[in-house]
């Protein structure tokens, strides 16, 4: 498959951090635009990038071969939650700037055996590190309703119909792929209702979310950065629903060895969404170590 990766709001990125020369962390080094970025048009930058997905990794290490090859890039798979463990293992004591992108890769939604994607049928899977024994197929099919309607509710942030589409769920088991989910989905959700965003936007999301417990991980990992970033370096962290903005926003809000640079998250602008429709949901918050 041939997939066209777009970096999200990179030139805010390369901006607040142009003035960073040394050690770049990429938490989410996905299929390398960010890191490419950095390594192109920041002088004196090396980048450590990690990822659970081997398919994102075999493709960011094909991209960023000739950095690789210089010495200036090193990709590892590994969750962002052991990026302290990587770190030591490196013998790298902090960084000079973290960089997280929370979004789901292209080539993760374009790939139909992924099962991320509510618009191509697959297999119920949707797990961001395939060696993990969870999917969505376990979550969808032996969840009781009471799990479902709670993480459709809290994740999917499905005020309204929560319950309802965990009885639909229970009711037409077994659902064996996403298109299938979709069909039962339909029919739980009123026509009337949501149709400003597809019906099964905020369902895919509460279950990803679920399988992959990217709330928890991302609370762990935070809780680790001061310890990792040298004073005077930054981070920044691009999300892409409300949950994950919000643990970001009262993270850099209270941590005490953290400035914040941006009180209000930086937005993709009307061209860039043009260009890349799946930008638009994207929230950029950076913080400073002092």
């Amino acid at each position: 498959m041939n997939v066209v990766h777009v970096p999200v709001l990179v030139n805010e990125i390369v901006e607040f951090f142009k003035h960073i020369h040394g050690v770049f962390l990429d938490c989410t080094v996905g299929l390398g635009g960010h890191a490419e970025a950095v390594l192109t048009r920041i002088d004196n930058s090396v980048v450590i990038g990690l990822d659970i997905d081997d398919e994102a990794l075999d493709f960011a290490k094909k991209r960023l071969e000739r950095f690789i090859e210089e010495g200036r890039a090193k990709l590892l798979k590994s969750s962002y939650v052991d990026a302290a463990r990587v770190l030591k293992e490196l013998g790298i004591s902090q960084v000079d700037a973290i960089l997280m992108d929370l979004g789901v890769s292209s080539m993760q939604l374009e790939k139909a055996e992924r099962g991320f994607s509510f618009n191509r049928d697959g297999p119920l899977d949707m797990r961001m590190d395939r060696q993990q024994t969870l999917t969505a197929y376990d979550v969808v099919n032996f969840w009781d309703e009471e799990a479902l309607r709670k993480i459709i509710f809290e994740y999917g942030e499905e005020k309204r119909y929560a319950r309802r589409i965990a009885r639909f769920i229970v009711r037409n088991r077994p659902v064996e792929t996403t298109k299938q989910l979709v069909e039962v989905l339909a029919k739980a959700i009123p026509d009337k209702y949501a149709r400003k965003r597809h019906f099964a936007t905020r369902v895919f999301q509460a279950i990803r979310i679920a399988v992959n417990n990217e709330l928890e991980n991302l609370k762990k990992f935070l809780a680790q950065v001061p310890g990792m970033l040298r004073p005077g370096g930054r981070i920044a962290v691009i999300s892409f629903h409300s949950l994950e903005d919000r643990i970001v926003k009262e993270f850099f809000r209270t941590c005490s060895e953290l400035k914040q640079l941006t009180k209000k998250p930086i937005t993709p602008e009307e061209a860039e969404i043009r260009l890349n429709p799946r930008a638009r949901s994207a929230k950029l918050r950076v913080a400073e170590r002092v």
